[in-house]
């Protein structure tokens, strides 16, 4: 199915893979790539579902026109599965709270430095 909006074709894909294990997400996408004459940048791959017992998979792919759509539209946890984009780290929960709070303590510009944290000597 076509989706003119957001620049993709979408499509439920269907493995079978007897007495295989299940396909690789990079297989799977260089092998809609090739279906689809594009390249592996642009297909996302996601959802997969082993059917019990094996043998078969079924997943969702999205074909975007180029990789600048992809990046523009899909969530940011896709585009780091198919290294489209970096994870972001962000620290421990305990430390963005401890942060948080000392910030709470300090007003105007001080909260820049509470921020940064302690200098070490």
């Amino acid at each position: 199915m076509t989706n003119r909006l957001l620049r993709r074709k979408q499509m439920v894909v269907d493995i079978i893979h007897p007495g295989e294990s299940t396909l690789k997400r990079e297989q799977v996408r260089e092998k809609v790539a090739r279906l689809y004459k594009t390249t592996p940048d642009t297909v996302i791959v996601f959802g997969f579902k082993t059917q019990f017992g094996g043998g078969r998979t079924k997943g969702f792919a999205l074909i975007y026109d180029s990789v600048d759509f992809a990046k523009k539209f899909e969530p940011k946890h896709r585009l780091v599965r198919a290294k489209l984009a970096e994870k972001v780290t962000k620290g421990g929960r305990k430390q963005r709270k401890e942060r948080k709070n000392r910030m709470k303590k300090v007003r105007g510009i001080k909260k820049a430095s509470v921020g940064a944290g302690k200098a070490k000597k």
